[in-house]
Protein backbone atom coordinates (compact mmCIF):
# COMPACT_ATOMS: atom_id res chain seq x y z
CA UNK A 1 0.00 0.00 0.00
CA UNK A 2 1.25 3.18 -1.00
CA UNK A 3 -0.08 7.39 -1.40
CA UNK A 4 1.97 9.58 -3.65
CA UNK A 5 0.37 12.67 -4.58
CA UNK A 6 1.15 16.10 -6.52
CA UNK A 7 -0.09 18.74 -7.43
CA UNK A 8 -0.15 21.61 -10.90
CA UNK A 9 -0.23 25.13 -9.70
CA UNK A 10 0.94 28.09 -12.35
CA UNK A 11 2.48 24.87 -14.49
CA UNK A 12 4.89 23.98 -11.73
CA UNK A 13 4.49 20.34 -10.33
CA UNK A 14 5.01 19.29 -6.61
CA UNK A 15 5.79 16.08 -5.61
CA UNK A 16 5.64 15.95 -1.84
CA UNK A 17 6.63 13.22 0.33
CA UNK A 18 3.53 12.14 2.59
CA UNK A 19 4.48 10.77 5.82
CA UNK A 20 2.16 7.93 8.09
CA UNK A 21 0.73 9.26 11.05
CA UNK A 22 -1.15 6.25 12.38
CA UNK A 23 -3.35 4.51 10.76
CA UNK A 24 -4.72 5.96 7.66
CA UNK A 25 -3.57 9.70 8.20
CA UNK A 26 -1.12 11.83 6.36
CA UNK A 27 1.08 14.65 6.78
CA UNK A 28 3.42 16.48 3.78
CA UNK A 29 7.02 16.46 5.10
CA UNK A 30 10.20 16.80 3.15
CA UNK A 31 11.33 16.13 0.54
CA UNK A 32 9.53 17.70 -1.82
CA UNK A 33 10.16 17.89 -6.10
CA UNK A 34 9.37 20.73 -7.55
CA UNK A 35 9.29 20.86 -11.35
CA UNK A 36 8.24 22.73 -14.42
CA UNK A 37 5.15 20.64 -16.28
CA UNK A 38 7.06 19.99 -19.07
CA UNK A 39 9.96 18.53 -17.67
CA UNK A 40 8.83 14.43 -18.32
CA UNK A 41 11.77 13.22 -17.64
CA UNK A 42 12.07 15.02 -14.48
CA UNK A 43 8.28 14.29 -13.48
CA UNK A 44 9.00 10.60 -14.23
CA UNK A 45 12.22 10.19 -11.47
CA UNK A 46 10.55 12.55 -9.14
CA UNK A 47 7.47 10.54 -9.05
CA UNK A 48 9.75 7.10 -8.77
CA UNK A 49 12.04 8.87 -6.09
CA UNK A 50 8.41 9.47 -3.92
CA UNK A 51 7.46 5.94 -4.66
CA UNK A 52 10.85 4.53 -3.40
CA UNK A 53 10.60 6.88 -0.06
CA UNK A 54 6.86 5.51 0.99
CA UNK A 55 5.06 6.83 3.73
CA UNK A 56 7.61 6.81 6.15
CA UNK A 57 5.82 7.14 9.79
CA UNK A 58 5.80 10.60 11.38
CA UNK A 59 4.87 11.48 14.59
CA UNK A 60 1.09 12.47 16.10
CA UNK A 61 1.47 16.26 17.56
CA UNK A 62 -0.95 18.12 18.94
CA UNK A 63 -2.32 20.48 17.02
CA UNK A 64 -0.76 23.66 18.30
CA UNK A 65 2.76 21.85 17.51
CA UNK A 66 1.83 21.09 13.68
CA UNK A 67 4.36 22.83 11.87
CA UNK A 68 2.78 24.48 8.48
CA UNK A 69 3.78 22.31 5.79
CA UNK A 70 7.00 22.75 3.97
CA UNK A 71 5.12 23.02 0.46
CA UNK A 72 3.72 26.29 1.37
CA UNK A 73 6.42 28.96 2.10
CA UNK A 74 9.51 27.46 1.04
CA UNK A 75 8.31 25.49 -2.71
CA UNK A 76 5.08 27.85 -3.42
CA UNK A 77 6.00 31.05 -1.73
CA UNK A 78 2.60 31.50 -0.22
CA UNK A 79 1.38 31.56 3.39
CA UNK A 80 -1.20 29.05 3.44
CA UNK A 81 -3.44 26.14 1.65
CA UNK A 82 -6.12 28.03 0.72
CA UNK A 83 -3.56 30.49 -1.46
CA UNK A 84 -2.01 27.80 -2.51
CA UNK A 85 -5.07 25.57 -3.45
CA UNK A 86 -6.53 29.12 -5.55
CA UNK A 87 -5.54 27.66 -9.50
CA UNK A 88 -4.27 24.24 -8.20
CA UNK A 89 -5.55 21.03 -9.55
CA UNK A 90 -4.40 17.96 -7.28
CA UNK A 91 -4.67 14.10 -7.91
CA UNK A 92 -3.02 11.34 -5.75
CA UNK A 93 -2.07 7.91 -6.80
CA UNK A 94 -2.95 4.68 -4.56
CA UNK A 95 -2.64 1.42 -3.98
CA UNK A 96 -4.69 -0.69 -2.03
CA UNK A 97 -5.48 -4.34 -2.19
CA UNK A 98 -3.29 -4.86 -5.17
CA UNK A 99 -5.85 -2.03 -6.98
CA UNK A 100 -4.08 1.20 -8.04
CA UNK A 101 -5.63 3.89 -9.21
CA UNK A 102 -4.80 8.29 -10.10
CA UNK A 103 -7.70 10.11 -8.83
CA UNK A 104 -8.23 13.56 -9.92
CA UNK A 105 -9.56 15.63 -6.82
CA UNK A 106 -11.90 19.23 -6.99
CA UNK A 107 -12.14 21.73 -4.07
CA UNK A 108 -14.77 21.69 -1.47
CA UNK A 109 -16.04 25.06 -1.36
CA UNK A 110 -15.29 25.43 1.87
CA UNK A 111 -11.65 24.37 1.57
CA UNK A 112 -9.68 21.11 1.62
CA UNK A 113 -10.18 18.45 -1.27
CA UNK A 114 -12.70 15.12 -2.37
CA UNK A 115 -12.62 12.90 -4.57
CA UNK A 116 -13.59 13.49 -8.13
CA UNK A 117 -14.99 10.05 -9.89
CA UNK A 118 -15.13 11.70 -13.30
CA UNK A 119 -10.91 12.13 -12.95
CA UNK A 120 -10.62 8.07 -11.84
CA UNK A 121 -8.24 5.92 -13.56
CA UNK A 122 -8.38 2.17 -12.35
CA UNK A 123 -5.08 0.35 -13.69
CA UNK A 124 -5.86 -3.61 -14.58
CA UNK A 125 -3.85 -5.77 -12.56
CA UNK A 126 -0.57 -6.72 -14.13
CA UNK A 127 0.20 -2.79 -14.90
CA UNK A 128 3.56 -1.85 -13.92
CA UNK A 129 4.40 1.76 -11.85
CA UNK A 130 6.07 2.83 -14.84
CA UNK A 131 2.60 2.61 -16.82
CA UNK A 132 1.16 4.62 -13.79
CA UNK A 133 3.71 7.19 -13.79
CA UNK A 134 3.33 7.68 -17.48
CA UNK A 135 -0.33 7.88 -16.99
CA UNK A 136 0.05 10.39 -14.27
CA UNK A 137 2.45 12.72 -16.35
CA UNK A 138 0.19 12.61 -19.58
CA UNK A 139 -2.75 14.06 -17.60
CA UNK A 140 0.01 16.86 -16.00
CA UNK A 141 0.74 17.77 -19.35
CA UNK A 142 -2.69 17.61 -20.71
CA UNK A 143 -4.21 19.59 -18.19
CA UNK A 144 -1.68 22.06 -18.11
CA UNK A 145 -2.42 22.65 -21.97
CA UNK A 146 -5.89 22.55 -21.85
CA UNK A 147 -6.44 24.83 -18.58
CA UNK A 148 -6.03 28.65 -19.80
CA UNK A 149 -4.85 29.70 -16.10
CA UNK A 150 -4.63 26.39 -14.62
CA UNK A 151 -8.37 26.62 -12.88
CA UNK A 152 -9.06 23.85 -10.59
CA UNK A 153 -12.57 22.66 -10.35
CA UNK A 154 -14.32 24.22 -7.85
Amino acid sequence: MYFISCYLRRRIVYVPTWGKIGKGYYSVIEPVSVLPVSDTDGLRRAFHEAFARGNPPVPRLPREQIPPPTILAKHAGVKDWHTFARGTLCWHVDERDGVTKITGQWKRPRGGWVDDPDQTVTFPPGSTIDDVFDRMIAILQEKARTSSRGKAHT
